[in-house]
């Protein structure tokens, strides 16, 4: 399988162009020389392949500074694209834990396949509790979710899962650490009211959640946003399923 690696110098300029800077940005905030990023090898998949240009991979694995030799937590992992091209990034020497949460694994046989795959990858190791307690494991370097943040909002999971959830980020990460998170946009001010019934959430409400636990917005992206997308459809309808505006923020443990 043919291996594209992306150069420090390279990942330093993918960064740069998608990174929009935060007002609080300290400074070294985002490691750019965190990189040779993997984007295929034996762990990855060819749908994995396919799907690089449409999810941006590099630039995103760019964008959380991650490094060979990281702790790495997949949120909320569904498929598991994204622990696959951790797992390439942190390389042998780090270590990559995806959780699926346990009712995800009720929701589909396809999650419950995916997370049983990942386990067979060396460097991975996958975790299966409830969603409101992810006992992630102590001292990481970068917990990172995609398309999923708003999912701790669903009412079946009560009103505490998201803050259970950051706080146990928060506890889990060193000092200095890195939470990721990539959502779908939803309409400016609608707080949490599109959760459950479009899958989206307000950008302002998740910032204001994750800064309750303690963390710094350190810096966001506008790589991933649509200008053409209304915010009004569900974003499994058919009329905008994988072309929904989605916002990126990197989050900072202080320390």
């Amino acid at each position: 399988m043919r291996s594209l690696v992306i150069s420090a110098a390279a990942a330093a300029f993918l960064l740069a162009g998608c990174s929009t800077g935060g007002a609080d940005a300290p400074a070294g905030a985002a490691p750019t020389d965190a990189v040779p990023v993997a984007t295929s090898s034996s762990a990855r998949t060819a749908a994995d392949l396919e799907r690089d240009a449409v999810r941006h991979t590099a630039e995103t694995l760019a964008f959380t500074g991650v490094r060979p030799g990281w702790k790495v937590v997949d949120m909320v992992m569904g498929g598991g694209f994204f622990t696959r091209a951790f797992s390439d990034a942190v390389g042998p020497s780090g270590h990559v834990t995806a959780w699926q949460p346990a009712q995800f694994l009720g929701f589909s046989a396809d999650y419950r396949a995916a997370a049983d795959a990942a386990e067979g990858i060396a460097n991975v190791d996958v975790i299966r509790s409830p969603i409101a307690e992810p006992a992630f494991p102590q001292g990481l370097d970068l917990i990172f979710t995609a398309q999923n943040y708003h999912d701790l909002h669903l009412r079946p999971f009560g009103e505490d899962a998201a803050s259970r959830v950051n706080a146990a980020a928060f506890a889990a990460l060193k000092p200095g650490g890195v939470y990721v998170v990539i959502d779908h946009h939803a309409a400016a001010g609608s707080g949490l009211s599109a959760t459950n019934t479009l899958h989206r959430i307000d950008r302002a409400k998740l910032i204001e959640e994750v800064q309750a636990a303690g963390f710094v917005l350190a810096d966001q992206s506008a790589l991933l946003e649509r200008p053409d997308d209304p915010l009004t459809a569900n974003v499994f309808d058919a009329s905008i399923r994988g072309r929904t505006s989605q916002f990126m923020l990197r989050f900072r443990k202080p320390g």
